[in-house]
């Protein structure tokens, strides 16, 4: 079957619909054609359209980018729901550990456990990461090579 789009003429349907048509005879001019004589993109369809042929070697103007992603709010509203335990390093150093509360444009609120609650600017984050992916500390093994401890004896009552 063979489907064909037919556009109805503007003054076929003012005749249904029982508007009168203007006197000025109003005709519709017909769409220009979709690529020029040579094959080329036509810019008055659509004027995004590179104006450079396909496949001649000269490349396309590529899209630039979005300026926002939204990566960020995305990763601060997952970590506020889960409540995940975080790490803020500070440019000095500090380490700031606490749930994200709630975020800004400039800050984050941080809610910490047997501490007062902290407002973090976030020009003063030098990075952030989850607690549970903070290093653990090693013991050293030296101490227990220097001191070997024998195994004591211990009286054990038995009863009859």
């Amino acid at each position: 079957m063979n489907r064909k789009l037919i556009r109805p003429n503007l003054s076929e349907l003012k005749d249904k619909l029982g508007i009168p048509a203007k006197s000025g005879g109003e005709a519709m001019t017909p769409l220009p054609p979709a690529t020029t004589s040579s094959g080329e993109p036509n810019p008055a369809v659509n004027p995004a359209a590179a104006t450079a042929p396909q496949g001649l070697g000269s490349p396309r103007r590529k899209i630039a980018p979005p300026e926002q992603t939204n990566a960020e709010s995305f990763y601060y509203l997952k970590q506020m729901q889960s409540k995940t335990p975080m790490v803020i390093v500070l440019q000095d150093d500090e380490k700031v550990r606490g749930v994200i509360e709630w975020y800004d444009k400039h800050c984050l609120k941080i809610n910490r456990v047997k501490e007062p609650n902290v407002l973090v600017p976030k020009h003063n984050i030098k990075y952030i990461y989850k607690q549970e992916e903070e290093p653990r500390i090693r013991r050293s093994r030296t101490s227990k090579k220097e001191e070997p401890v024998a195994p004591t004896e211990v009286d054990i009552a038995v009863y009859d």
